[in-house]
This record gives structure tokens, sequence and C-alpha cells, in this order.
């Protein structure tokens, strides 16, 4: 058993569910501990039959509050613990030197300044059964982190990890978003998502704090936000396609870049307007 904990945040992740637990099984964690927001599928009894703690508790409005309460309120026993959505599972080469490295991790007393505390991991992406690796490849995300040393930003949109003490390395594994809904449902959820970043595009703005101090996310859509309405969206396509070489993808990456990168953009810049 490994002595880490999973916490995953689900509504309806019936169809999630069994590869969740498929991809999970090699890492053998110690606890998962659902927080399930009162699906009304099989999410609950396929979870509890894989050995999962299933907590109900009602949506409060965001992911990030969702997600503090569960840091607040899962009763994790294990040193470490692992963010996962249910369409996301670990690489299998990244479980097997994840369980090494929780064998032994570096400390303090090894040499370092501060004891490392979280982990890194590089985020990988599947859309439409195709592999998407270029265009948007390289982006890490802070997953891994001893217990009671991290919480999630309050943000209505791209809300990150933030680790309180310790410190952070890259670690040398990634993790797969494979949604397997269909595309009208990937659709109708980049809607809300539109709607959610045209919001936390005006609280930036906005915020006095932030634009003084910016995170390295703020700084990104500060520069972005500064071109044109709408063209901003074309030119922010066409850096990925075909500056970073999203076109090597074949028709995955047009899928993706054109979806992710052309319509999903101009709707927040539509959304934007329409508040303005």
């Amino acid at each position: 058993m490994t002595d880490i904990s999973v916490i995953v945040l689900t509504k309806d992740e019936e169809k999630h569910m069994p590869r969740f637990f498929e991809k999970l099984a090699p890492l053998e964690p110690r606890e998962v501990f659902l927080v399930d927001c009162l699906s009304t599928d099989r999410t609950k009894e396929i979870a509890e039959s894989h050995g999962a703690v299933v907590i109900p508790h009602a949506w409060p409005g965001l992911y990030a509050v969702q997600f503090n309460w569960a840091l607040d309120n899962c009763p994790v026993t294990s040193k470490w613990v692992l963010r996962l959505d249910a369409d996301e599972y670990l690489e299998a080469e990244t479980i097997e030197k994840l369980k090494a490295f929780l064998l032994q991790p570096p400390t303090a007393a090894a040499g370092a300044a501060e004891e490392v505390t979280g982990l890194t991991l590089e985020l990988r992406r599947v859309f439409m059964g195709g592999v998407i690796r270029h265009g948007t490849n390289g982006i890490r995300l802070l997953r891994v982190w001893q217990k009671g040393c991290c919480r999630i930003e309050e943000r209505e949109m791209d809300e990150h990890m933030m680790l309180l003490r310790g410190r952070q390395i890259d670690f040398d594994g990634a993790f797969y978003d494979d949604n397997l809904m269909s595309f009208e449902v990937w659709k109708a959820k980049h809607f809300v998502y539109a709607r959610k970043e045209a919001n936390n595009y005006f609280q930036t703005f906005s915020h006095p704090e932030r634009v003084r101090n910016p995170s390295p996310t703020d700084l990104l859509k500060f520069r972005y936000y500064k071109a044109p309405r709408y063209l901003r969206a074309f030119g922010y396509f066409c850096i990925r396609y075909f500056v970073k070489g999203g076109f090597l993808d074949g028709v995955a990456g047009w899928r993706w870049h054109f979806w992710q990168g052309l319509w999903y953009r101009w709707l927040v810049d539509r959304e934007i307007l329409v508040v303005v």
C-alpha cells in the first residue's frame, strides 16, 4: 500500500468510474475519497465497490470551494495527497516512479533548503480519442503534496493548487486529461466555462492587489487581454496550431486547437462583450 490518499470531486461520473479505478489500481493508494455532489447515476455504487469512501456534499457553486471543503473534511490518514478529476489518470510509468519516490522523498536534512512537500506533474491531453502532443504541451500542475501543505485558489476558472509550506519540484511524470463524454456535452460545458472565464476576467482586472502582484497565470492573461477582442483568439489559435506545431497531431490536433483554442476563446470574448 502506498502512503498516499486520492481526492476526487464527482457528479454523475458513472462513465468515468471504471477506467478511473482501473488506472489507479497500480498506485495502491491508502485511501480514495470521492466528494460527491449528489450524483443520480451509479457513481457512488461503483466507487464503493472499489473500496472508495464516498462523502456526499452539495455543490457550493465553485470547484475550488468544494475542493477546499474536501481538504478540510476528508479523514486523510496518509502523509501524501493526490488530486485527480474523474476523467484524469496517471501515466503507468509515472505511478512506478511516484511509488519509488514516496518511499524515500528528499528532505531538508538531505541537503535541500526546505523539505519537498509538493510535486508538479505534466498535463497531457486526449481529445475525441486522439492524443495531443503539440501546441499546448509542457504545462505542469501541482497535483501531489504532503497533507496540510496545500489549498486551492478560490476563483471561477483556472484555479491552481497553492503550496503553503516547503517547496515543490517538477516530478518526472505525467497525468492524462481524457474525457469520455460526448462532444455535445463537451460543448455545453464550455458555454458555462466561457461565462466563468468572462467573470474571472473582470475580477482579475478590477482587483488592485492582483494587478500590482500578478501570479504567473495572471501575467499571461494580462498580455492576452491587451490584444483586440476576437483577433486575440485567432492569434492564439495560430500560435498553437502553426507556431507550436499543433498541426503535427493531424485530425486530433485540428479538432483540439480549433474547438478549444479558437472557438472557446471566441465564446469568452462574446461573453465579455455581453457584460460590457
